[in-house]
């Protein structure tokens, strides 16, 4: 690199994870994109962060998040949620639909852009649902700025979003061409043993949604996407059933992992956490969770996403089955996956290719997902050896908690840059908020 190069901005002596791998070297930003990776102790720079000791990692893209505006505001809303995105080196999201009104429309679409504009301390893009109303419509409204895709539920969860119908999902799967993501639990499944959860403790919550609803309602997704032709993304895959079916159909489906469910176990969460623990889909036990493992250090799973869905400790507090499912995650993600690799789970590698690259990959983001020259420049600089606990006071979540206070964590991120601009260090947000929508490849 000549020295008469000049940066706004240049990160030094980090070790820096690329799609390449590994290496410690200095990281140049023009303009918040990368401009150049080497040495560039010579170069001209408006700021010159002394990065040694410290990883170097692509922001982190959440591709699954709840962040309940508008309707549902009372436990989160897009500048809080967004907040602790930042605050746990999230520089991208993806929010779902099932917020009240359901976002199932262009007009609904454009509203949740407008106040993300506003609010989001992160870059971020917005789901569509699909419905038996909007089926043939999808193939449109998946094109429209700023929609990450078309998300289906396949089995009733938070709110009332819902595709049980075959024909409907016949007619949505042949109505586009992005891929379509997926919550997969067999409704009927569900409403036939719901009645064997009344008077149940929330342990019990693994047994309603067992394996075979999660099994059935993927195996028939797989038959119907393989026959229209579409490429599809199964969120939150829990079970080991599932893994083998997705193993086989890697040229059309992608799939994703969270976390808390390679972290948490039943019965043990249910007995420490009550209905703290209970989400869609369950937290099951070890040997799903040692699948799920399994299926990370294989290179099956795609990418990880946290499904952030908080709920206020009061409406968690109602007796099992009136009880809401869905934790909160945004902020937790990155530091419990560092966690993870701590203690030996996972390469730094494939960490990253799970939270930043993979989710580039599978929904064709574009310049966005890796530290690469022309990419924005998100960043996030962790320290591998620090040591933090986890608590509910440092969540910037509405509702307050986490299902993880409390737990001693090695690795810890110390700062977040989005566009070359720092929004996060030391543990304090920097200046206001300054998220934009994302663009995609078409069709991906």
């Amino acid at each position: 690199m000549s020295t008469t190069a000049s940066f706004d901005c240049v990160l030094a002596g980090a070790t820096v994870v690329t799609p390449r791998g590994a290496a410690v070297t200095d990281v140049g930003i023009t303009q918040g994109r990368f401009a150049a990776l080497g040495d560039l102790g010579g170069a001209k720079t408006a700021e010159r962060i002394d990065a040694k000791g410290l990883h170097c990692l692509p922001g982190v893209i959440d591709s699954q998040c709840h962040f309940r505006e508008p309707g549902l505001t009372h436990k989160e809303d897009l500048g809080s949620g967004s907040a602790g995105a930042a605050m746990g080196g999230v520089t991208t999201f993806f929010e779902m639909p099932n917020t009240k009104p359901n976002t199932v429309s262009a007009e609904r679409l454009a509203k949740k852009l407008a106040l993300a504009a506003e609010k989001s301390w992160v870059d971020f893009a917005f789901y569509i649902g699909g419905t038996k109303e909007n089926a043939a419509q999808l193939g449109e409204l998946e094109k429209l700025p700023g929609c990450a895709g078309i998300k289906v539920f396949l089995g009733s969860s938070t709110g009332t979003l819902l595709m049980d119908d075959v024909s409907a999902l016949e007619i949505a799967l042949t109505s586009g061409s992005r891929r379509m993501a997926f919550h997969s639990e067999d409704e009927a499944r569900l409403k036939a043993r719901q009645h064997l959860a009344e008077g149940k403790p929330v342990s019990f919550h693994p047994q309603w949604r067992d394996e075979e609803t999660a099994v059935i309602s993927t195996r028939r997704l797989l038959e119907l996407a393989r026959q229209a032709g579409r490429k599809i993304h199964v969120l939150h895959v829990t079970t080991a059933g599932e893994i083998a079916l997705l193993a086989a159909a890697r040229d059309f489906a992608t799939f994703e992992v969270t976390p808390q469910h390679l972290t948490l176990a039943a019965p043990d969460c249910y007995e420490r956490l009550g209905t703290l623990a209970q989400m869609n889909p369950p937290i099951r036990d070890a040997r799903h969770r040692d699948a799920l493992w399994k299926a990370v250090n294989d290179g099956l799973v795609d990418v990880l996403g946290s499904d952030h869905a908080p709920h206020t400790l009061e409406e968690k507090q109602q007796p099992y089955p009136k009880s809401p499912s869905g934790m909160p995650g945004v902020q937790t993600l990155l530091p419990l996956m560092l966690n993870h690799h701590a203690q030996g789970r996972l390469s730094l590698e494939r960490l990253v290719d799970l939270t930043a690259h993979g989710a580039a990959r599978v929904f064709g983001l574009q310049g966005k997902g890796g530290i690469v020259v022309g990419n924005d420049a998100d960043v996030v600089l962790v320290d591998l050896k620090a040591e933090r606990t986890i608590t509910n006071g440092s969540m910037k979540t509405r509702c307050g908690w986490t299902p993880f206070d409390g737990m001693r964590v090695t690795g810890w991120p110390m700062a977040t840059m989005l566009r070359g601009q720092w929004v996060m260090r030391d543990g304090a947000l920097l200046g206001a908020p300054q998220g934009r929508a994302v663009s995609f490849l078409p069709s991906t």
